[in-house]
């Protein structure tokens, strides 16, 4: 079942007022609409599930790789779950219980990407499949440099995160009544970014949005 680690009461890292009440947000909407979320991931095909399966490929069998941003553990966790000591991250406890019924061997902790609950260099993989555009993009460099942190060295990673700059909510994301809330910067700027926090930028693909509204960049990186 998920655990709790490094977060305050809601889950949510609380360093900057602005930042938690943006998380909390994001946290609470995607409690809210858990059940929907699953649905939506379940029903379509997964647009760029071959830049995750790429990642798999590059990775020992047992490999420890942390899914930051599970949801409710698809198509990450339960694709990644039988060939590897897996450890999902979320902060909302209703998407992790039903990561938990879908992978109920994988490691699942409520928390922050801003603020790792994970020892330095504590996983051989990692990754962030639309998770990060949730996170507010000025603390974007800090989620990388905390991605890079819990990394071993040479260790294989995959990001997602919008083409163009973007900051702003869907009312009735889904159809499901709830606000979802997005923030991300320009493709150059994660480039610039994930550079600094250490990272080789190995491969960078645009992949359409598989509910319309554009498209996603998908970076491949190596620690």
């Amino acid at each position: 079942m998920p655990e709790d680690a490094d977060a305050d009461a809601d889950g949510v890292d609380a360093g900057g007022d602005g930042r938690a009440s943006y998380l909390r947000a994001v946290h609470e909407a995607y409690d809210e609409l858990a059940r929907v979320h699953r649905e939506a991931r379940t029903a379509v095909g997964e647009p760029g599930i071959d830049q995750v399966d790429a990642v798999a490929r590059d990775l020992p069998d047992g490999a420890r790789v942390l899914d930051a941003g599970c949801g409710s553990g698809v198509p990450v966790l339960s694709r990644f779950d039988l060939a590897f000591d897996v450890v999902g991250l979320d902060l909302s406890r209703e998407q992790l219980e039903r990561a938990h019924e879908r992978s109920p061997t994988a490691g699942l902790v409520q928390g922050d990407m801003t603020s790792l609950p994970f020892a330095d260099d504590a996983f051989d993989g990692l990754v962030a499949l639309h998770s990060i555009i949730h996170v507010p993009r000025e603390a974007h460099p800090r989620v990388y440099r905390e991605f890079h942190r819990v990394l071993a060295d040479g260790a294989p990673a995959l990001v997602t995160t919008g083409t163009d700059a973007y900051e702003g909510g869907t009312p009735n994301w889904l159809g499901s009544g709830v606000e979802m809330h997005w923030s991300f910067p320009a493709a150059e700027e994660t480039l610039t970014s994930l550079r600094a926090a250490g990272f080789a930028v190995e491969e960078e693909t645009r992949v359409p949005d598989e509910h319309g509204g554009g498209e996603f960049l998908f970076v491949r990186v190596r620690a």
